[in-house]
């Protein structure tokens, strides 16, 4: 069983089939947030359906983004053979 999910997620013939179960996911989500009671939200973007999703999408990115940032320029990353 473990092998079968590795093999999906690891093997380039199933690229199509991952692409697909990433964006029905995605989509699954954004309608799960639509279904949530927001009487009790404290504040005004807490009550636009869709925010949690773009919310943590847009800081998934940021966190990409800086770290890339910090590896590439704040010098934190090496050459492959750095330590040879």
């Amino acid at each position: 069983m473990i092998k079968r999910v590795v093999d999906f997620f690891g093997d380039r013939r199933y690229a199509k089939q991952r692409r697909w179960l990433f964006f029905l996911v995605l989509v699954l989500i954004v309608i799960a947030d639509f279904l949530v009671f927001r009487e009790h939200a404290e504040y005004l973007w807490d009550r636009l359906p869709g925010w949690s999703a773009v919310y943590g999408f847009g800081s998934c990115v940021l966190l990409i983004l800086f770290s890339k940032f910090l590896g590439h320029q704040g010098g934190l990353m090496r050459r492959e053979d750095y330590y040879d």
